[in-house]
């Protein structure tokens, strides 16, 4: 089988959102927290601000939609929070761990442990049936692969199709698979860029839908970058950019 790009996980219990003492107090557990985030580019020997001053926190099972106008700054601000690329200026934390302190090979072994991903343009492996692009994260890992492709597959609505290779399919079930598969090593936030820019209007909220629903049973961080508003109200925050920076930011 050929390797897969997509990250792989350890299992883990999910956290739980809030924390309870003995004190009357609550304390809020954050998977993801930024702190004064900044990102400049050289462009035509010109510096470039995409993000400025970002700071905010995500609680552990939250849903957040990132959302603004494109040249925002809502993809380059996803990929400091998985740790793809590391900022100017400021820090991210990932489940309490500094990235801005890990060099890139360690950033890479945290995604490979606790990070998911869902692409606009679905990134399946073509030469592999459904069901064994399901596989590949698990197989890497060298666990048990077949029933747990074939549960999660069930559970999108396409137990039926997991013979079927991804040319065969139709975009939202190729995106389906795409998120059976982001799922099966149970990671600690998935991140979803863009999951229904190549979808239709109903297609897409059905896989929302269905992302929703897996957030709240496996108790995953989800984070969600669109340009479609009518998406990001159904996460539980919306944080808008404008120009790199945070022009608003409402819990629903």
């Amino acid at each position: 089988m050929q390797a897969s790009p997509v990250a792989t996980i350890e299992k883990s219990r999910p956290y739980l959102g809030i924390i309870l003492h003995t004190k009357p107090t609550v304390e809020t557990a954050f998977m993801l927290r930024c702190e004064s985030l900044t990102q400049t580019y050289l462009s035509g020997g010109r510096q470039l601000t995409v993000l400025k001053n970002i700071t905010f926190s995500l609680e552990s099972g939250g849903f957040l939609a990132i959302v603004g106008p494109s040249g925002s700054g809502k993809t380059t601000l996803l990929g400091l929070l998985a740790g793809l690329d590391r900022p100017t200026s400021g820090r991210v934390f990932f489940d309490d761990v500094d990235l801005t302190l890990l060099n890139e090979d360690a950033r890479a072994r945290l995604r490979a442990a606790k990070v998911g991903f869902v692409f606009q343009s679905f990134q399946l492996i073509p030469t592999l049936t459904a069901r064994e692009n399901v596989q590949v994260p698990l197989e890497l890992r060298g666990e048990p692969s077949e029933s747990r492709a074939q549960e999660l597959l069930t559970r999108v609505g396409l137990g039926e199709r997991g013979h079927h290779y991804p040319a065969q399919l139709s975009g939202g079930e190729q995106q389906r698979v795409a998120i059976a598969r982001a799922f099966s090593v149970r990671p600690k936030v998935l991140f979803a860029d863009e999951p229904t820019g190549n979808l239709d209007a109903k297609t897409g909220a059905t896989v929302i839908d269905l992302m929703t629903e897996l957030n709240r049973e496996l108790g995953t961080t989800l984070v969600l970058v669109t340009h479609d508003r009518d998406l990001a109200s159904r996460a539980r925050r919306i944080i808008r950019l404008a120009d790199g920076a945070i022009v608003e930011d409402t819990t629903q």
